[in-house]
């Protein structure tokens, strides 16, 4: 059973703070609990951009793995057209041995079809970080999936629970069950929203502003947390043209409290990382809030005024969570 902590004076939403001193992160070890614990874990590898790259285009997948997204994924899917599907499960466990720079994950084709054995029976390997799986609509093919992960991994010597697997949640079904589906009890660490078939299946028209989303966003979000998961991934945008566009987009999901976009384009990754990264102004101001709530709380008090703002628990956890994140970013770029 997880435990999940409460907003209570004395109670810490993060049990291991992140103090950066000298751009530096400073740890201060806590027990923490499973919740808590998996979130810091994951938290370590930070996914802003995942970069979508046909996996039967050997040129786009070998720049796509040299390019500063979190993580690429080798699409085995919708970028694939049937007929070349079977033959470019080859290709693409061969580029799992290639130099990387972020994360490899491959999306395979949905657990309903009949390429997704053998999807998975060709790409799990060393080299491969994780396996995207889409339209995913019950707890029943994600655990089915799950298992299959566990015997190949079992089989090649692989470590155990080693390969993260990331459902995708693009129906209405699979929105309405998400619940259910991260009940399952399986490695599912996050899960991602994806945007084009879900209003395909809903019969939404996809606006520029994306307020049709609102619903299957905050479901998404609320979910993951009451999980006790990492926060989820948000869905591509589809208007190559419209960098505004995009930006307002990710500022959106952020705002919803996703950690993350899936681009489909090279020229994405740098907009969606900047606005997954906290500011400068915004870690600034949480190292403020750390420090000055520490030494106020060891004085005996939990609420204090700064910058003419209240600050208390909640704040608090807020800055501790923005400080993590940094850190995070900054140790994947080696700063």
């Amino acid at each position: 059973m997880r435990n999940r902590t409460t907003g209570a004076p004395g109670r810490r939403l993060l049990d291991t703070p992140v103090f950066l001193l000298a751009d530096k992160p400073s740890i201060v070890s806590g027990a923490g609990n499973d919740t808590q614990d998996r979130a810091m874990d994951t938290s370590i590898r930070p996914l802003r951009s995942l970069l979508f790259a046909p996996g039967n285009h050997a040129r786009r997948v070998e720049k796509a793995l040299s390019l500063d997204a979190d993580a690429v994924i080798l699409d085995l899917e919708d970028a694939v057209a049937i007929a070349q599907k079977t033959a470019t499960r080859a290709v693409v466990a061969a580029a799992l041995e290639q130099p990387r720079r972020g994360l490899v994950y491959v999306r395979v084709n949905a657990v309903d079809t009949e390429f997704c054995h053998g999807d998975l029976g060709a790409v799990v390997q060393r080299g491969l970080d994780g396996i995207i799986l889409p339209k995913v609509e019950s707890a029943a093919g994600l655990a089915t999936i799950d298992w299959l992960l566990a015997q190949l991994e079992r089989e090649r010597g692989l470590p155990s629970g080693a390969i993260d697997l990331i459902p995708i949640i693009e129906t209405a079904r699979g929105v309405q069950q998400i619940d259910v589906i991260l009940a399952a009890g399986t490695r599912v660490r996050r899960v991602a929203f994806g945007a084009g078939d879900f209003t395909l299946d809903v019969g939404m028209a996809w606006s520029r502003g994306e307020a049709e989303l609102a619903h299957a966003r905050a479901v998404i979000v609320t979910a993951s947390r009451a999980s006790g998961i990492d926060a989820p991934l948000d869905t591509v945008w589809v208007e190559l043209t419209d960098p505004e566009g995009l930006e307002a987009s990710a500022c959106t999901a952020l705002g919803y409290g996703f950690q993350g976009k899936m681009c489909i384009h090279p020229d994405q990754i740098a907009v969606v990382n900047r606005v997954f990264t906290p500011s400068d102004a915004d870690v600034a101001f949480a190292e403020r809030v750390a420090a000055a709530f520490a030494a106020a709380e060891a004085a005996g008090s939990a609420a204090i005024q700064l910058d003419g703002k209240f600050i208390d628990y909640p704040i608090v956890y807020r800055a501790q969570r923005v400080l993590q994140r940094v850190a995070a970013i900054r140790g994947r770029e080696g700063r």
